[in-house]
């Protein structure tokens, strides 16, 4: 560094100053005249995204519906089938995972009698199913 100042001032060797350029060259990286083409090409894995799952639950009552929860708060969707519940037991399912989807930003939604999609927010549900259940009166 002390040298550089030197040769900057103008009272150091001349020797070094001619090899300063000489050194300066072999720091700079040589640019490839090769096209782009015969360059190895970046290769880029399509399967970054872990394996998505979707659980299946069948609650017999109320009491099964944490482990729903619990689910849901691990990001993965839930089809939850409540036919095996009473009917005031189901209520109390459905009630209660509302209230989680809801706190997770989920979405959850009828898909047919009995049962529901709940999803949480990392899951993007698109399209309706239209409800053609008519005379059933004991259903959720």
């Amino acid at each position: 560094m002390l040298q550089r100042l030197w040769n900057f001032i103008g009272l150091g060797d001349e020797e070094e100053e001619e090899m300063l350029p000489e050194a300066e060259e072999q720091m700079i990286p040589e640019m490839s005249n090769e096209p782009q083409a015969s360059r190895r090409p970046t290769v880029v894995n399509l399967h970054t995204q872990k394996q998505v799952r979707v659980v299946l639950a069948e609650p017999a009552g109320y009491d099964d519906a944490q482990m729903i929860a619990e689910h849901l708060k691990a990001h993965r969707s839930v089809i939850v089938n409540l036919h095996k519940a009473e009917y005031t037991q189901a209520l109390r399912v459905v009630d209660f995972l509302s209230g989680c989807v809801y706190a997770l930003g989920g979405t959850m939604q009828k898909l047919g009698k009995n049962i529901f999609l709940c999803a949480p927010d990392n899951v993007d549900i698109q399209g309706t199913i239209s409800e053609y259940l008519a005379g059933e009166t004991r259903h959720i």
